[in-house]
């Protein structure tokens, strides 16, 4: 009987030891994510995240976008406004380019 308690005990250290460990580790990545946010400089966030919502809007069967639509570079995204000048403002933008619209006429 103390024999078979043994065996069983034996067979359940591995399993014990590695919760442990995982336990362990889980505990350390939350204490450095909790550190990390708090060493996170929280103007410049807030700064970047006001530029992109002053310059956003919706378009019906589109979705979000940011900057001028009828600029040739746009993005055409609600996350980036070109390549070109992805950071902004598009007012007064020097590679603005108007979009080449197609007519009905070019077309048939």
């Amino acid at each position: 009987m103390l024999r078979t308690l043994l065996v069983i005990a034996v067979g359940f250290l591995p399993s014990l030891f590695s919760l442990w460990i995982i336990r362990k580790t889980q505990l350390r990545t939350r204490s450095r994510i909790r550190q990390a946010t708090m060493n996170l400089p929280v103007m410049r966030v807030r700064q970047s995240i006001r530029s992109v919502e002053g310059d956003r809007y919706y378009l019906e069967g589109v979705g979000y976008l940011i900057g001028d639509i009828s600029c040739k570079f746009n993005a055409r995204s609600g996350y980036i406004r070109c390549a070109v000048n992805p950071d902004g403002p598009c007012n007064g933008c020097r590679h603005y380019e108007p979009k080449e619209l197609v007519s009905s006429e070019k077309r048939a």
